[in-house]
């Protein structure tokens, strides 16, 4: 309506400098070459002004964005809901070289940003270090929000996670992240090449060749990977002319290979098997636990056949921690654990 308004007075401008123009030629008081000047140069004008306006009217709209980009690098982080808090040690405590307690959630509730419900509601209970433990539970129940509160993804909104004791909150936080490797369901796929997709588990060690293919052979990857057209360095996807996709199931596998590179003391497996057939998610799974032997390894899994290889099982039901015990301890209960397990392998029967 602003440019509308300017665009008008400007043509109003204009034709009256003409009207008096062409007044001025019927008089006989300029010529007919005076006359086409004045037309040119009124156009010329009002061109010129226009310009000036829209140049204007641009710089103010960059202004409004530099001040939103000024009030955004001065906004207090801590001001935003579900910001991570700062180290509440300073300096910030030193991760462990050796993780040697384990994980506690001590009675966590959480409940995601502009959300009333609670995800978590009282959680408690330990990961020991060094072992293998599964998390299992019906869909919506709160068992990805776990493992990303483990991952500091997010801070618990009541209740402390704890790493050996500390609080997580007390560790800087790239530092505990470099000491976590992670697969979740929604993995990421890189228009990289298929090197590149394992490299990027261990990003100081991208270049180790010997390393890269070790990470996915043990990832079940390599078979994949050497059916390509160059193997390793096939670029994989469809960003590139010469990209080459592949499928859910394979695109997993260069995921699960990437927590093979890591030399993180925590590994998270989030579901990171859904499309991969139960023979191969078994192998997967038994090639961690022998990679992983000295490492915490938190896992979800809806296959019982591979939950039943978790030293310890969590069992979690609208946001609380109902059972926790390992495989027998558990069917021995007769609880909600064992009336899943037994529901399951009905089906095979």
């Amino acid at each position: 309506r602003y440019n509308m308004a300017l665009n008008l007075l400007s043509l109003v401008g204009v034709a009256y400098i003409w009207a008096y123009a062409v007044f001025q030629a019927v008089l006989a008081r300029i010529t007919i070459g005076d006359l086409a000047l004045v037309f040119q140069a009124a156009q010329n004008s009002r061109a010129s002004l226009a310009g000036l306006i829209s140049s204007g009217g641009r710089v103010y709209e960059n202004a409004l964005f530099a001040t939103r980009f000024f009030d955004l690098m001065d906004l207090d982080p801590q001001s935003v809901e579900g910001a991570l808090a700062p180290p509440r040690a300073d300096p910030p405590a030193a991760l462990p070289a050796r993780v040697e307690r384990g994980i506690e959630f001590r009675n966590v509730s959480f409940k995601y940003p502009a959300s009333d419900g609670l995800i978590l509601d009282d959680v408690s209970f330990t990961i020991p270090a060094g072992k293998k433990v599964a998390i299992v539970g019906e869909n919506g129940a709160g068992k990805t929000t776990l493992v990303k509160l483990v991952s500091r993804l997010y801070d618990p909104t009541q209740g402390s996670v704890l790493l050996d004791g500390r609080d997580l909150k007390d560790y800087d936080l790239r530092a505990y992240r470099c000491g976590v490797s992670v697969v979740y369901q929604d993995f990421f796929r890189y228009d990289l090449s298929a090197a590149d997709n394992v490299g990027l588990g261990e990003v100081d060690a991208i270049g180790e060749r010997e390393r890269v293919e070790s990470a996915a052979e043990k990832a079940g990857a390599d078979d994949i990977i050497e059916r390509l057209p160059n193997g390793y360095e096939t670029i994989l996807g469809k960003t590139f002319d010469e990209g080459v996709d592949l499928s859910g199931g394979e695109w997993q596998h260069l995921a699960i290979a990437r927590a093979f590179m890591s030399d993180a003391q925590i590994l998270i497996l989030d579901e990171p098997t859904a499309a991969v057939d139960a023979f191969r998610e078994h192998r997967l799974y038994e090639q961690f636990a022998e990679m992983a032997a000295d490492k915490t390894v938190v896992f979800i899994s809806h296959r019982f056949s591979t939950v039943r290889m978790a030293d310890l099982i969590v069992v979690i039901e609208n946001g609380r921690a109902i059972e926790v015990g390992s495989h027998e301890e558990l069917m021995a209960r007769e609880g909600k654990y064992a009336a899943m397990f037994s529901t399951q392998a009905a089906r095979y029967r």
